[in-house]
């Protein structure tokens, strides 16, 4: 497993970053690299289910092992969910990576906010991930910031 950090400074409070992380109207906006019409669900419970799924529902099962809004989440991923809702946290495939997590930090530096992201993830998924989180990071700061990426 491979750990990978992000981070990007945003002019703009920690409640309107962690809102456009994790709003559905702006979520799948910034995930769209890592896969169109990206979703996610959540009980927003520690120990209880979330789910990132794509247009097709397909995609993780996962649950929330730490949360303090809006400073921080951390998810564990458990599986995979298939598009019938069927859930495989045991194969032998995904049991290579079962209890990867994946952790959002945000910090205050004056009305700013540093957001940084870790998650675990096997070496083939590297490059998948340095695109997502790259050009999603910035989504992430220009809806926070209300700039308009066209015309950058």
């Amino acid at each position: 497993m491979e750990t990978l950090s992000y981070e990007t400074i945003i002019d703009a409070p920690l409640q309107k970053v962690w809102d456009i992380l994790w709003s559905p109207e702006t979520y799948s906006e910034w995930t769209l690299y890592f896969g169109a019409g990206s979703i996610m669900k959540s009980d927003w419970k520690v120990g209880g289910k979330t789910y990132f799924l794509n247009a097709h529902g397909e995609g993780m099962v996962s649950t929330i092992d730490s949360l303090d809004e809006p400073n921080q989440i951390v998810f564990k991923h458990l599986g995979m969910v298939d598009k019938d809702g069927n859930e495989d946290t045991q194969s032998k495939e995904v049991m290579e990576w079962n209890g990867s997590l994946e952790k959002y930090f945000l910090i205050d530096f004056d009305g700013k906010t540093k957001l940084h992201a870790e998650v675990h993830v096997e070496k083939q998924w590297e490059d998948h991930m340095n695109t997502g989180f790259t050009k999603g990071l910035m989504v992430v700061k220009s809806l926070a910031e209300g700039v308009n990426l066209t015309s950058v």
